[in-house]
């Protein structure tokens, strides 16, 4: 599927302070010191999509404060870096942890879409995304780089490049997103996925956006909450895939199959970390409505 690039211009700041919001809770949740720097940055304004940007550096924020033991400290520091041609702004975002760190052999498949091989131990860390990470990095022409030791933590660099933009053609400061067709004000979620982390981040997203929801840590537990709830009461379900107890598809079928009318046509969406076709594929026969890879973008939802 194309990604589709949605720019505006941004103040650096205000997209900095809104990621730092964004991640302020979870970071206590995970009883960690949370440091944000900011270095010295000459060009304030610059024309980027503030959603992609948002997308990389929580997915990397997230990782790091997953991979982080209590105690530990997740350091992520913006400073602007000389750029290739006048009329351009670099921006280097460095985010490092004290955390678990990789072995060079788990680097260098980082960027890989996630294998699906029993090897791969769920401690290690599959990296929420990071191909996808890494696809958003490069359809902007930026680059990224990971430096880690097993035990010692892990940093991770991303440059960003951007064109320069004068502040005077800002837009008011609600119309941050580009306008939504359709606010999510009102709207009630069930939102089904197993990662505390993702979940907070999530709910975190869609709190901001006036919408109700209901939280679901595997597919029984969806199953049931849609059982008792009244029809018409929940709007959309954002279903995770990969859960224990049970699956998003087996989850899915169930809820399809039930004799309600709603249960019928209630929007259900599939969550991935990664939108590969035979799960597009699998969550269309399950009866899924389409999918959307994680961190959600708001805006398409």
């Amino acid at each position: 599927s194309k990604l589709h690039m949605n720019v505006q211009v941004i103040h650096i700041d205000e997209l900095l302070d809104q990621i730092s919001s964004i991640m302020a809770s979870p970071s206590k949740d995970a009883g960690l010191k949370f440091m944000v720097e900011r270095g010295e940055i000459q060009h304030l304004y610059f024309q980027g999509d503030a959603l992609r940007i948002k997308q990389i550096l929580i997915n990397i924020l997230s990782n790091a404060f997953k991979f982080t033991m209590e105690g530990g400290s997740v350091r992520f520091r913006t400073e602007e870096i000389p750029s290739s041609e006048s009329g351009r702004v670099r921006y280097r975002f460095v985010i490092s942890d004290t955390g678990i760190g990789m072995t060079q052999e788990f680097i260098s498949h980082l960027f890989e879409p996630f294998c699906r091989s029993e090897r791969v131990n769920r401690v290690e860390g599959t990296g929420l995304g990071l191909s996808i990470t890494k696809g958003l990095v490069d359809l902007m022409g930026g680059k990224i780089r990971v430096e880690s030791q097993l035990h010692q933590g892990t940093m991770f660099e991303i440059e960003l490049e951007f064109a320069v933009a004068d502040g005077k053609q800002k837009r008011s400061p609600n119309a941050d997103e580009g306008i939504p067709e359709e606010s999510l004000e009102g709207r009630h979620f069930l939102l089904v996925e197993d990662n505390e982390l993702n979940m907070e981040i999530a709910e975190l997203m869609f709190r901001n956006e006036g919408a109700v929801v209901t939280k679901a840590w595997n597919g029984q537990e969806a199953v049931e909450i849609f059982k008792k709830s009244r029809p018409g009461e929940i709007d959309v379900i954002l279903m995770d895939i990969m859960m224990p107890v049970m699956n998003g598809y087996e989850a899915t079928k169930i809820i399809r199959s039930m004799g309600r009318e709603d249960a019928k046509v209630i929007p259900i969406i599939a969550m991935t970390a990664n939108a590969f076709t035979e799960d597009r594929l699998r969550a269309k026969e399950a009866g899924m409505n389409e999918h959307i890879a994680k961190p959600v973008d708001v805006n398409k939802l």
